[in-house]
């Protein structure tokens, strides 16, 4: 019987434990003797939505083996078409139930984006743009009301509002994700990792419409 939701995510914070304790499991030490075994199938437990940042890969971070995640990596870790396609994909192909939007502390597409709303800033190329703009209306009501506060104080509230914006970007994003949400059959967290610990705090689950109660911290 697959794992649940709540079982995968369980797995995935005890590798991030190893992760933090500079340990590995036996089992991801040896994963790349699966390349043949992996080479014609895949069935993946669960779906991270991270950030392109070369220092947060979710394999490593999780410590999980070859062939566990489907990762969908942009800067950010925004919610455009092709990544509720992506997360849909994986649904529909491997019926994974566990997506993880996992962003980080001092992500520098927020920065940029708290950047591009301070007052006589050059205007960011439109190709960035592109991103700062799914990240702006989420930061804007922060900036708003905290432009005393320090900026490493805003920066991480930016970066945590980001990160729930995304999670209610995949749970209402498609008729089918809505409804794997409803039924129970898939559940969408939040985590920050932090660059300096390595650590991953599972941070936010907006309301599940099920009747499970879904975990919203490792501790």
């Amino acid at each position: 019987m697959p794992a649940s939701p709540t079982e995968c995510l369980k797995r995935l914070i005890e590798g991030n434990e190893r992760f933090v304790a500079n340990t590995r499991s036996a089992e991801t030490a040896i994963s790349h003797f699966r390349r043949s075994e992996l080479a014609t199938n895949q069935n993946p437990s669960a779906v991270v939505l991270g950030c392109s940042d070369s220092r947060v890969p979710a394999e490593i971070v999780f410590d999980q083996r070859l062939g566990e995640l489907f990762v969908i990596r942009v800067a950010g870790n925004i919610v455009a078409p092709s990544q509720l396609a992506s997360v849909e994909f994986a649904a529909q192909t491997w019926g994974i139930g566990l997506v993880v939007v996992l962003g980080h502390s001092q992500c520098g597409a927020v920065s940029a984006t708290l950047d591009d709303l301070t007052p006589d800033r050059p205007e960011a190329p439109q190709s960035l743009n592109s991103i700062i703009s799914r990240i702006r209306p989420v930061v804007v009501p922060l900036v708003e009301l905290g432009n005393a506060l320090p900026r490493d104080t805003l920066m991480r509230a930016a970066v945590r509002a980001n990160i729930r914006a995304s999670v209610d970007a995949i749970q209402r994003g498609t008729p089918l994700l809505e409804k794997m949400v409803t039924s129970g059959e898939m559940l969408v967290v939040g985590a920050e990792y932090d660059l300096v610990t390595g650590a991953v705090e599972v941070m936010h689950a907006l309301r599940q419409r099920s009747t499970t109660s879904p975990p919203v911290s490792k501790t």
